[in-house]
């Protein structure tokens, strides 16, 4: 989707603004993306008043160093604008977004963002960072994104090693319980009375486990779930 015009009237859905100021080589140019005229105006205001940055017209921001994507969740047209911007070998891409989970994360890194930054700690000093870190080639990340990231990718290798695919969130928090209750051994009425559900019903969810899973029975599910953690 193309960076939009700074003409007057309604905004566009993508937009890059520039500040009036002469090119200087110590400047790092910038365009910013944002499907909300609200928050690129934030965003604008933040770094047009910094001089280490030159936010480039939208005819020039397909040579921006760094381009910032501004949004409040990573949908389907803001993953296809970083699949775009990830083609352009002149700039590196920066989010800045309100929500991102484990599964989003791993998109807009796939996508080719350097860097990712919640909108909420977005002020000037943080937007500044930024975008230097993202011009000297540096990835950003809060901690807690980090850590969601190597959980996310860590049980993406061990489905991929696993067989059967098998992961911690192969067993529903119900299964994981039902399970443990059978390795303290807890027959079908004594799950059923403790769960509240019917004994037919234990008997329906163990045997998708044990069938999901290729095992023999319970027994083999019980050793198989405890070989792999997931209870």
């Amino acid at each position: 989707m193309p960076a939009a015009t700074t003409s007057p009237g309604p905004a566009p859905a993508w937009a890059s603004h520039r500040t009036p100021s002469a090119d200087r080589p110590d400047r790092v140019t910038v365009a910013v993306y944002a499907a909300d005229p609200v928050l690129r105006l934030g965003v604008v205001q933040q770094l047009r008043q910094r001089p280490e940055i030159d936010l480039l017209a939208d005819a020039d921001a397909e040579r921006a160093e760094v381009s910032l994507v501004v949004v409040d969740h990573v949908d389907d047209d803001v993953a296809a604008l970083l699949h775009r911007l990830r083609h352009n070998t002149a700039t590196r891409t920066g989010l800045v977004v309100a929500t991102l989970g484990a599964g989003s994360l791993q998109r807009v890194i796939e996508c080719g963002v350097a860097a990712v930054l919640r909108r909420a700690e977005a002020d000037q000093d943080q937007l500044l960072r930024l975008v230097l870190a993202i011009a000297n080639g540096e990835g950003v990340l809060p901690g807690d994104l980090l850590g969601k990231l190597l959980s996310h990718v860590g049980s993406l290798q061990r489905s991929a090693l696993d067989p059967r695919g098998l992961s911690l969130s192969t067993l529903t928090t119900r299964e994981a319980d039902m399970l443990r209750m059978v390795s303290e051994g807890l027959d079908t009425a004594e799950i059923a009375r403790k769960t509240s559900y019917s004994e037919r019903t234990v008997k329906n969810i163990l045997h998708e486990v044990i069938t999901r899973l290729q095992l023999r029975n319970r027994a083999h599910a019980v050793g198989y779930a405890l070989r792999n953690g997931l209870i």
